[in-house]
């Protein structure tokens, strides 16, 4: 493990670059040693600072659950990060495109608990049962670290490159649907880019919630009642940029949108 002046000092440097809206070398280039339980660590400062800042957790996103993710990536394992409520727009928000860096969309959805899920031992049916809702959601993905030659340790540590999220469409119970076969087209500028089906998400999207469940278990955490969890991306990452416009198409669970300023 780093020392925790180290942790504390690669916190730090996160921290300003968010606000001065920039990107920093590479940590695996500088700390060659350094862990996935070291970027965690580093996440977790940040989480820790921003909730004594004032800043209201409300959820956790769950990144890099599908083939498309990580083959657009490079990284084979799944991550996670906070959810602030100040990252959280409602559909049809115009957001600033400065606010974030290297900005790009993913189309996901949102699950909203009803009841708390602990690890370890979680499973997808104990995610249903625990389940109030789930709703279309967009991620918006920001990264303050550069991005090429990136590894999980780097990205992790840039809180899984969460910058924010857009919520819509149609709440359902999740046996309102078949929740895998749930589909989305997703457009810049009224020309398709991507689609993609949420079975690509670990073979089902409750399976990345559960996932989640029990990793934050191994680090004496879990979800609460009321959290929203981004269960992970059924398409591929998609630039935007300033003037676009971004909209998601979930046919029976309506759609999203939002646009870039």
């Amino acid at each position: 493990m780093l020392e925790q002046e180290t942790i504390t000092a690669i916190a730090d440097e996160l921290a300003a670059a968010e606000k001065a809206r920039e990107t920093i070398p590479l940590l695996t280039a500088r700390y060659p040693d350094m862990t996935v339980e070291d970027s965690y660590a580093v996440q977790n400062e940040w989480r820790r600072r921003g909730i004594e800042a004032g800043r209201r957790p409300v959820g956790r996103k769950i990144g890099l659950t599908s083939k498309v993710m990580q083959a657009a990536t490079g990284i084979t394992e799944p991550d996670y990060g906070a959810i602030f409520a100040d990252m959280v727009f409602e559909n049809g928000s115009v957001i600033e495109h400065g606010r974030f860096s290297n900005v790009r969309i993913e189309v996901e959805l949102a699950f909203v608990l009803r009841d708390s899920l602990a690890g370890p031992d979680v499973t997808v049916f104990d995610v249903l049962r625990a389940t109030e809702y789930v709703v279309p959601a967009l991620e918006i993905l920001s990264s303050r670290i550069e991005m090429a030659g990136r590894t999980i340790v780097d990205t992790i540590s840039d809180n899984a490159a969460m910058g924010g999220m857009v919520y819509g469409g149609n709440p359902v119970a999740v046996d309102a649907v078949d929740l895998r076969w749930v589909s989305a087209l997703l457009y810049r500028n009224e020309t398709i880019e991507e689609s993609g089906v949420a079975a690509a998400v670990l073979n089902h999207p409750a399976n990345g919630v559960a996932w989640l469940a029990n990793k934050l278990a191994q680090h004496g955490d879990k979800l609460d009642p009321g959290d929203i969890v981004l269960a992970g991306s059924f398409t591929r990452p998609m630039w935007v940029h300033p003037g676009d416009t971004v909209t998601a198409d979930y046919r029976d669970l309506g759609a999203i949108t939002c646009r870039f300023v």
